[in-house]
């Protein structure tokens, strides 16, 4: 998606202007750009008549924020205790295979980004993998080819 400054003042003019609110703003433009655009920092910025630099520390800061385009779809594989225990290693390795990407990185036709988690929550469902907000548990590598296709046909409209 495009960056509008636009969007970007829509999304600024939805808070009042004080810091306290740079995090929520932040949120809003992850949410609707999939990372935080420089120029909405810049925005940001002068928004709430902060330094960029601060801004800049809190987005940094915070690992659910980005300042780097992410993915289409976000793959985020959980590698707490339980789904470690149960297979999220080898789950890891055979995404980053699918994929030719690794952990951090998106593939080179912006469709799918992929995360290492601490916890997704679903100890009961381990190994458990999340794309987007769709929850996969008892995760296996033969059921991965099969999820990523999924969401391939659908960006080509198949």
């Amino acid at each position: 998606m495009p960056v509008s400054k636009e969007d970007i003042d829509g999304i600024l003019k939805h808070y009042p202007r004080e810091q306290r609110y740079s995090l929520a703003i932040m949120q809003d433009l992850q949410r609707r750009y999939n990372y935080i655009p420089r120029e909405g920092m810049e925005a940001l910025s002068e928004y709430l008549g902060c330094p960029l630099s601060n801004l800049y520390s809190m987005a940094t800061f915070y690992k659910a924020l980005s300042l780097k385009p992410k993915g289409r779809h976000i793959i985020k594989l959980c590698d707490g205790t339980a789904c470690h225990i149960r297979g999220a290693v080898p789950l890891l390795d055979g995404l980053r295979r699918l994929l030719e990407i690794g952990e951090g990185e998106t593939t080179e036709d912006g469709l799918f980004s992929l995360e290492l988690v601490n916890c997704l929550g679903s100890c009961a469902l381990a190994p458990a993998m999340v794309v987007d907000e769709a929850y996969y548990g008892n995760m296996t590598l033969e059921k991965l080819p099969g999820i990523l296709e999924q969401y391939r046909k659908e960006a080509s409209g198949s």
